[in-house]
């Protein structure tokens, strides 16, 4: 037979038979990153990759940042992260590569600072276990500095060298042989 019903009770019906699915909700968060990314001028190439981060706070709840080094980004008086952080932090937390372009003062140095001391994990008395090549004796002395901050109270100890000679001197004439 057919069914008379008015316009309301037909919306009613149609919106109690549209359950949302997974494929939609999925959608919904797809559409809603790539906003949040255009939003921040953020560009990405790749497949499978990790959504952005709004907040230092998700480092610790996500990734489980050390709250050390949680409390150190707020004690130097990083609140929001830019940009380059939002997306490069949790990329290279999923232990993925990366190749990244942005403006000078953009924080590019935190950006691979924090997941560099988070794979560490915890200091080990097993020699280097992280090596930075800078190409300029001021980028490894700022790329230095920020690394001091941010390790500062985890007991990660953090060295720069700039002659051979120096580091030879500093860790030991055996050094070059055991690292």
């Amino acid at each position: 037979g057919i069914k008379w019903m008015s316009s309301l009770e037909a919306k009613f019906e149609d919106a109690k038979d549209k359950k949302p699915t997974a494929e939609k909700l999925e959608r919904l968060r797809r559409e809603k990153i790539n906003r949040f990314r255009n939003q921040h001028r953020i560009n990405i190439q790749g497949t499978d990759l990790p959504d952005p981060i709004a907040t230092f706070d998700q480092l610790q709840k996500e990734y489980k940042v050390h709250p050390k080094i949680m409390e150190n980004i707020r004690a130097a008086g990083f609140h929001v992260p830019t940009p380059i952080q939002m997306q490069a932090i949790p990329v290279m937390l999923h232990g993925r590569e990366l190749l990244a372009s942005a403006p000078t003062g953009s924080g590019k140095t935190l950006a691979f600072c924090i997941p560099l001391l988070t794979h560490l994990k915890q200091p080990r008395n097993k020699g280097f276990r992280a090596l930075i090549i800078s190409p300029t004796r001021e980028l490894a002395s700022q790329t230095h500095r920020e690394l001091v901050k941010l390790a500062e109270g985890t007991g990660f100890r953090i060295h720069m060298i700039h002659k051979a000679a120096e580091a030879a001197k500093k860790f030991g004439p055996k050094s070059s042989k055991k690292f």
